[in-house]
C-alpha cells in the first residue's frame, strides 16, 4: 500500500486546538463542569434541556457544514 498525504511536501503539520495542552485543559476543566452541574443542580439542568436541544439544531447546521464547498456539486461544470 502506498502512503497518501494531503499536505505539501516539507511542510511541517501542526496538532489541533483539542489535542494541544490547552485544549485538553479545556475539555476536563468542561467535564468538572458538567458533572457539577449535573450532580449538584439537576432539576435545573434537565429544566434547561428542551431548550439546548432545540439551539443544537442550528449550531450543529452552521458549524458543521463547513468545508464541504457549498451546495449544488460538480453538475454544471464543464470539462
Amino acid at each position: 500500500m502506498s502512503q497518501h498525504s494531503h499536505e505539501p511536501a516539507g511542510q511541517v503539520t501542526r496538532a489541533g486546538f483539542w489535542r494541544s495542552r490547552t485544549g485538553l485543559t479545556f475539555m476536563i476543566f468542561a467535564a468538572a463542569v458538567a458533572a457539577y452541574l449535573l450532580f449538584s443542580h439537576t432539576a435545573h439542568v434537565f429544566q434547561w434541556l428542551p431548550f439546548g436541544l432545540i439551539l443544537l439544531c442550528p449550531l450543529m447546521h452552521i458549524f458543521m457544514h463547513g468545508g464541504h464547498g457549498g451546495h449544488g456539486g460538480d453538475a454544471g461544470k464543464q470539462p
